[in-house]
């Protein structure tokens, strides 16, 4: 099977959506076909043995619309995102010009002006809005006569229908006025109409384009220029021309040109755009960086590992792009409902114009609350109501770092009752880090931390390391050579540094050698009821002092589950360790329910187990080794950072291991489903309420026209709220 995306050109409404997917999906091979109105462009999964391309776009072309066909050849974000841009300037000029046409036959009609001389028994002054009216109608507003035939055709009638209908009777019933010599002429309704339905589609492709520039922005932020070491001279290159293994020279304020590794050097990395931090992060040798990240001081050099796209920048752009392209299930809805909807108002206009022509019994009394009924039922609204809000929503998301993989996680998000945490890697920083260091008195603090590190060092332990990170990293000590080390498993280590017999270990590995650690010991339980790992250390046979290591819990973990508890969201958290080194982190971050030693392949019962009680889960873990949780659970969320960061394990990606952002993904997807829910109820109810009052004579259909494109607009800018979200 085969994924591809392309534009669709000709699109005025939710049913033209509907058209395409249908003439799409009778395609044979097509497995799926998803049209999205706001974007204008149809993602479509196929079997490359029975279809292809060009049997794609002829459908299209069979529903009565086109494919652009350099836009559908190149495949690149951003030439679709200029192809919408170059959209909105032939619809900013027809609506100009419809409406510099129709003020002058306007006033004249309003205003009931009559002059000039007659020809043909018809004043000059009415010669001049039958034609011009004829030119708005038929001429700017050839595109809705286009659809009407299109619609037609297939027995499909959408918006296009119901404008050209409303707009050709008001034209057809003047001229036949005009011959009858009857009193009642709507040659500048029509046209008036024609011209502010244009002017609506040009806010409304102006508003969506706004709704849809996260991925040019996106796009913008990489660098242009790379600085290139070739042959031992620095050149300054195209990006596209940068490859995987060269050399790049970044200096302070400089854009880092693609992914890769720091070989020399060390700066602070303006990571903002990756992960919606403010504040910049050090980074040294052997340190990870990525393409579109400011270099803010420091002259560093970094060897590219990745170009193109497969950089990181690249991935989110095409996760972003694909979730606004994905349907939300309530969009879906929304599209069916509109593809029987315009058949309905069809049907209730006929009625409204037989009804009021048997109360007065007068052809004008029935045609112009007809109209109206026809021009204010467009149900443009209903399909920009749902694409709006996730462009919106998936576009705020990227800039803060949280990638929304589809409308459909908006509407899990929503309903989320029970957050699920893995432990290591997501609460906690993943790795053991020193605690706490305790010294008898009569031993210099500095020189026990120098002999403990300098026989750790021998050890590949993590719990070993740690203490080697902690004295190289926090207190800047010198590790010194050791002699005779010994490692025993499950007990601890030995050696000798400056001729000093260092013995490190549990209580048990040093009194097997005979040392008694004393008043230690109450010390070292103490720090295990706190789900820490701590050890006792002799110098000389000599109780010395007590290190004990821990998983660091994450700054923003404690943040995270209170913001679930305001929130009414129940915490859980799974672990691996022991029940008493979870429940420690438990109690230290607020957590409400804990489930300790489950191994990995045991996690997805456990989500299972709750999902069964009836919650709703959302399940957050590293993307990696949890992905089969992930997976099970009603949303999943990957955490990682760089390039670890798992795009497939769930339904949404936090670029970076922050687990606060699990709670502002939670937070944003409910907003986002808030504002489509507001988009469709304001979408319908307008309809709702406008239909009856038009087909009642209340009213016009120049004020319905005017309403009908004020609704599309009104939606987008709703969506367009949302970033002001955080």
């Amino acid at each position: 099977m085969r994924t591809i995306t392309f534009p669709i050109a000709g699109m005025h409404c939710a049913s033209c959506v509907v058209l395409n997917e249908d003439s799409l999906k009778q395609v044979k091979g097509v497995a799926e076909a998803s049209v999205n109105f706001a974007l204008k462009q149809a993602t479509v999964t196929f079997d490359e043995s029975l279809a292809s391309e060009h049997d794609l776009h002829k459908a299209v072309h069979k529903a009565g619309y086109s494919v652009p066909i350099h836009q559908a050849n190149s495949h690149k974000d951003s030439d679709h995102t200029s192809y919408l841009a170059a959209e909105i300037k032939p619809t900013k000029q027809r609506a100009f010009w419809a409406l510099i046409f129709t003020t002058p036959i306007a006033a004249i009609g309003m205003l009931g002006l009559e002059f000039g001389p007659e020809i043909g028994q018809i004043m000059l002054s009415m010669w001049l809005i039958a034609i011009i009216s004829m030119v708005v109608i038929l001429g700017f507003g050839w595109q809705f006569h286009v659809g009407l035939f299109k619609e037609f055709r297939r027995l499909r009638p959408g918006m296009d229908s119901l404008v050209s209908l409303g707009t050709l009777s008001a034209l057809v019933f003047s001229w036949w006025a005009v011959i009858a010599n009857e009193p009642h002429i709507y040659f500048e309704t029509g046209a008036i109409i024609t011209a502010l339905i244009l002017l609506g589609k040009y806010f409304e492709a102006k508003s969506t384009g706004q709704a849809s520039e996260a991925i040019t922005k996106l796009m913008e932020l990489g660098a242009k220029k790379a600085h290139v070491i070739r042959q031992g001279v620095e050149v300054e290159l195209d990006i596209a021309e940068l490859q995987i293994g060269e050399i790049v020279v970044v200096r302070p304020g400089e854009k880092i040109p693609s992914d890769g590794k720091i070989i020399e050097g060390a700066a602070a990395i303006d990571e903002s755009m990756l992960t919606g931090e403010s504040m910049p992060v050090d980074k040294k040798a052997e340190d990870q960086v990525f393409g579109a990240t400011i270099n803010t001081n420091g002259l560093i050099k970094v060897k590219i590992e990745r170009v193109g796209a497969n950089t990181m920048l690249a991935q989110i752009v095409k996760l972003v792009a694909e979730a606004q392209t994905k349907k939300a299930p309530i969009q879906k809805m929304a599209d069916r409902i509109s593809g029987i909807f315009v058949p309905i108002v069809l049907v209730i206009a006929a009625i409204t114009a037989i009804a009021w022509y048997l109360f007065t019994g007068e052809i004008a009394s029935a045609f112009i609350p007809a109209v109206a009924v026809l021009v204010i039922a467009c149900p443009c609204a209903l399909g920009l109501a749902t694409p709006t809000a996730i462009m919106v929503g998936t576009g705020l998301g990227a800039k803060l770092g949280i990638l929304i993989k589809n409308g459909e996680s908006l509407e899990r998000a929503k309903k989320i009752d029970v957050v699920v945490f893995d432990k290591t890697g997501t609460l906690t920083q993943g790795r053991p880090e020193v605690k706490y260091l305790q010294t008898i008195d009569n031993f210099d603090k500095n020189e026990f931390l120098q002999l403990v590190a300098s026989v750790e060092n021998a050890s590949e332990h993590p719990v070993a390391q740690a203490v080697v990170r902690y004295a190289s990293e926090e207190d800047k000590q010198e590790l010194l050579p050791v002699s005779d080390f010994v490692a025993e498993a499950g007990g601890g280590v030995r050696g000798r540094v400056k001729n000093k017999l260092v013995v490190i270990g549990t209580v048990g590995y040093l009194g097997k050698r005979g040392i008694e650690i004393g008043a230690l010991n109450t010390e070292i339980e103490s720090r295990q009821e706190m789900g820490e790992t701590a050890f006792a250390v002799s110098i000389d046979n000599q109780p010395a002092g007590i290190i004990s290591v821990a998983d660091i819990v994450k700054p923003q973990a404690k943040q995270a589950v209170a913001e679930l508890n305001k929130l009414g969201i129940v915490s859980v958290m799974l672990s691996g360790d022991s029940k008493r080194t979870a429940e420690a982190v438990a109690r230290e971050l607020g957590i409400n329910q804990v489930v300790a030693e489950v191994l990995p392949q045991d996690k997805v019962a456990k989500v299972a187990a709750l999902q069964a009680q009836g919650k709703i889960i959302a399940f957050i873990g590293d993307g990696i080794n949890d992905a089969p949780a992930l997976a099970q659970a009603d949303l999943g969320i990957a955490m990682g950072s760089g390039t670890d960061v798992a795009m497939e394990a769930g339904n949404i990606v936090l670029v970076q291991g922050n687990p606060f952002k699990a709670v502002e993904a939670i937070r944003l997807s409910k907003k986002t489903f808030r504002t489509i829910q507001q988009n469709l109820f304001w979408a319908f109810a307008y309809n709702v309420a406008a239909i009856p009052l038009a087909a009642l004579g209340l009213l016009s259909p120049m004020i319905a026209a005017a309403a009908m494109a004020f609704s599309s607009v009104s939606v987008v800018s709703n969506s367009l709220r949302i970033r002001r979200f955080f």
